[in-house]
């Protein structure tokens, strides 16, 4: 994945990129300067895990979608086993994408894995400061944070298979049909 920012070109989508990293930031922003403005551990809980999970439902359902494309779910089947499903525009409508915002999606999808860092950290202090109902908020909110790391790129792993699956089924139906036609000349 080239975290090379696409030059010349603009977001196709501002409003869902926006949201997209705002998100992110507002929860992790919230949680550190709340303790400035606060001294009530359910307030910080509540803003900053809803901000979390307002992240979490954009990214998954919103602009993984229309950004580039993808879309992840997880199913429990009837043995009660979980299954992972994924969705993926066809060929054509990727290759329409724009390459902005897919960048944009990418760059703070693989941003969240420092942020992770930045979060265990936060536990880390709150340990330190006796107040281990802190560690709760930053649970939450880095279980949301890396489900949707897994589940992207599973999905874009998955949608790499499909795609050159496609592509040798495709190839092999075109050589069948081509040699098909030509022994039937014969």
């Amino acid at each position: 994945m080239d975290l090379n920012q696409p030059a010349g070109e603009n977001y196709a989508n501002p409003k869902t990129c926006f949201f997209h990293v705002f998100f992110k930031a507002a929860a992790l922003a919230f949680y550190i300067l709340s303790a400035l403005f606060f001294d009530s551990f359910v307030i910080i809980f509540v803003v900053t895990v809803v901000l979390a999970a307002l992240d979490f439902w954009v990214v998954k359902n919103v602009s993984g979608r229309i950004l580039v494309g993808l879309r992840w779910w997880n199913e429990i089947n009837e043995q009660g086993e979980s299954v992972w499903k994924f969705e993926c525009l066809d060929q054509e409508s990727l290759a329409r994408m724009n390459k902005k915002d897919s960048w944009l999606f990418w760059w703070t999808i693989y941003l969240n894995e420092e942020m992770a860092v930045a979060w265990i950290f936060l536990a880390i202090f709150s340990i330190i400061r006796f107040e281990p109902d802190y560690v709760l908020v930053v649970g939450v909110c880095l279980s949301l944070g890396i489900a949707n790391i897994v589940g992207f790129t599973r999905c874009r792993k998955d949608a790499k298979k499909q795609i050159q699956q496609f592509a040798s089924q495709t190839i092999a139906s075109r050589f069948s049909s081509t040699l098909q036609s030509a022994f039937s000349v014969v």
